[in-house]
């Protein structure tokens, strides 16, 4: 039986990210998502408590990172490709808010490639507590590496 991989437990830096009512707006437009709930701020706190980002909008993470929240991967970055993603949300986010936002690996697997050699999937899950500490949500990606190329014979 293999052991555990050094890698899963591995932090980022934590990034803070303020959810601006404006950068909701500027977000929904780039996905050409035209819901008024982005939009107009009273029939937001009408029918939502509060004007809410899209699904997708802690992307914009990256754009906050100052490039030392990076987890090592132990991946050969010209291999890799990007699997999965998911989001899970456990409570609300609300413009307004300020969420921390911390990476880490969650897993490491081996599997058989289709077309010969082994893959590495990488399962990273980044936490995002709100400013009152709660947990807000979960968003989980799978990076996954393929096998070296075939090595030409001369």
């Amino acid at each position: 039986m293999e052991g555990k991989d050094e890698r899963i437990g591995r932090t980022g830096k934590a990034v803070t990210m303020r959810v601006e009512h404006g950068k909701i707006r500027e977000f929904a437009r780039a996905i050409k998502d035209d819901n008024p709930l982005y939009f107009d701020e009273d029939l937001a706190k009408r029918e939502a408590g509060g004007v809410m980002p899209p699904p997708t909008f802690t992307m914009t993470q990256a754009f906050w990172d100052d490039g030392q929240s990076r987890i090592d991967l132990g991946l050969d970055m010209r291999r890799v490709l990007h699997g999965e993603q998911e989001f899970e949300y456990v409570r609300p986010v609300y413009a307004g808010d300020s969420l921390i936002g911390q990476g880490r690996i969650s897993g490491v697997e081996k599997r058989p490639g289709k077309r010969g050699g082994e893959m590495t999937l990488v399962t990273l899950e980044t936490e995002y507590k709100n400013q009152r500490g709660e947990i807000c949500m979960y968003s989980r990606s799978t990076i996954i590496e393929t096998a070296k190329p075939v090595e030409k014979k001369d």
